[in-house]
């Protein structure tokens, strides 16, 4: 009689009833797993999307590397006096350049910027020397007079480049990197402050506004 209620071994039987069950439990608690590993790598890829363009957007509204125009506390107020020597030798005044627009530009050779914009000043510099209503003043920014002189004797550019062995000049006009450019009126008030280079096109437009002829 208890030979006939023993469990049946043979496959198939009521032995093997548990294994079957725990094989089918175990395939179905992989299931959410699985879903859950892809509701993650479709948020991340979102989130990833959504930060790109945003970036892009936040690019876009940046200001332009060139011609940036920012806040300075000379704006409107008369421009600090450059009173100095040249890098040749030369004594150099501001003030004898009152009656014209002057751009004192603050530079060093060794600013990459530097280098980028001196193209676009000598463009400048040739058009309103010819027309005589702007002048461009080069202010040395920490670095070696030797190296000046090389820079300008490899880049070109005829205008005053001036010397501020002392700093005294940069601190006074609140340079805090170059290049930066100040465009001070005939009045001899500081109109706007630059940074991150300039060009000839930006300048001019610049110029245009502030004279009340920009179309």
């Amino acid at each position: 009689m208890s030979s006939t209620l023993d469990a049946d071994p043979s496959p198939g039987g009521p032995a093997d009833l548990t294994g079957d069950l725990t094989g089918d439990l175990t395939d179905d608690e992989d299931v959410p797993r699985r879903s859950g590993r892809s509701r993650l790598v479709v948020a991340v890829s979102v989130a990833v999307v959504l930060a790109v363009g945003a970036l892009v957007v936040v690019l876009a509204k940046s200001p332009p590397a060139n011609n940036r125009k920012i806040y300075s506390p000379l704006l409107g107020k008369p421009a600090p006096g450059i009173q100095s020597t040249t890098i040749d030798g030369r004594r150099f005044d501001l003030a004898d350049y009152r009656g014209q627009w002057v751009l004192v530009n603050y530079f060093a050779s060794w600013c990459v910027a530097c280098r980028k914009e001196h193209p676009e000043l000598i463009r400048f510099d040739a058009d309103h020397d010819r027309k005589g209503d702007a002048q461009i003043i080069s202010v040395v920014y920490s670095d070696k007079i030797s190296a000046v002189k090389s820079f300008f004797g490899e880049m070109g550019g005829d205008w005053p480049v001036v010397r501020d062995d002392s700093g005294t000049t940069a601190l006074r006009y609140g340079v805090s990197g170059v290049p930066e450019t100040y465009i001070v009126d005939p009045f001899g008030t500081v109109r706007v402050k630059l940074i991150g280079g300039v060009t000839m096109a930006g300048l001019d437009q610049i110029m245009a506004e502030l004279q009340g002829t920009a179309p």
